[in-house]
């Protein structure tokens, strides 16, 4: 996780290579990872010189951010994908829309799908499966090890901890005087919970905009506000002057914090890490 407030480069929204960069192919394999989970994932396990293009929302690790874009996820381009003439294409069942998968399909582009990644246990699995992808069994081993240690240290550190301060996490920042807001159910839940703290949010469905009314009456203690609405405002003063966070406990008291969205939206090879990062971050440690 990075808590700076520098405002980070804007990313391509078409199909381009963000840095310019060409990578380099093993065994003929060029996968399209329309997944950030995935994307991730692959780098992990060493298979990133296989990947010939990514979804926008793949910016982890920096690295991702050389590879050519081929859109948002679930509004892809699908010209941009075939240009790239990809053997396959890796996706999480979470991607279209439906008109680009079926043009996909019809010029005989595989589409692999990958499940899993809602629990640490079902994540270890996806690890190892795509590990296995890359001839590469113990590279996943090791790094599953690795994310058990790390969750186990977190849950350590977890039991210590003597209050839970209340969390509210702010997506995409303002927009229309509304803000997008994570709810009390999903992986951003679970994440808050590992770190020893309660969601302030209290909305029925996992996106929600709520007026700057009802942020101000959820009264957190602390705000995780993601990358991109955070560097909207480009300080945390002006973050802190924006309406309902500014009557906020979390504005008067300094604690509001940039977060990359990746670190709280899918589990992955860093999640024990990211944990307890939240730890020191929310608990001051």
């Amino acid at each position: 996780m990075r808590y700076s407030h520098w405002l980070p480069v804007a990313l391509a929204l078409t199909a381009c290579g963000r840095f310019g960069a060409t990578p380099n192919h093993r065994d003929g394999l060029r996968v399209v990872s329309v997944s950030k989970q995935l994307t991730e994932i692959v780098f992990a396990v060493g298979g990133d010189t296989a990947l010939v293009g990514v979804d926008i929302s793949s910016t982890y690790p920096p690295a991702a951010k050389k590879i050519t874009t081929v859109g948002y996820h679930r509004a892809l381009n699908a010209e941009g994908i075939i240009s790239l003439n990809p053997s396959v294409v890796w996706n999480d069942g979470n991607w279209g829309p439906p008109a680009v998968i079926d043009q996909l399909r019809k010029v005989g582009i595989p589409l692999r799908q990958f499940d899993g990644g809602e629990s640490i246990d079902s994540t270890k699995r996806l690890i190892r499966q795509v590990a296995q992808e890359f001839h590469n069994p113990r590279a996943g081993d090791s790094i599953c090890a690795r994310l058990d240690a790390d969750m186990d240290r977190a849950d350590s550190v977890r039991k210590t901890l003597k209050d839970a301060p209340r969390v509210l996490i702010i997506h995409f920042g303002q927009a229309a005087n509304q803000y997008f807001v994570l709810n009390r159910k999903g992986i951003p839940e679970k994440m808050l919970e590992w770190a020893g703290a309660v969601n302030a949010a209290d909305t029925a469905q996992k996106w929600r905009n709520l007026s700057p009314e009802v942020i101000a009456e959820a009264q957190p203690d602390v705000i995780l506000a993601t990358d991109y609405g955070y560097d909207l405002q480009g300080s945390l003063e002006k973050f802190k002057q924006l309406p309902g966070i500014s009557l906020s406990p979390a504005a008067r008291n300094n604690r509001i914090y940039r977060i990359e969205e990746h670190d709280l939206v899918y589990l992955g090879p860093r999640t024990g890490q990211n944990v307890l990062e939240l730890i020191q971050l929310i608990h001051q440690r």
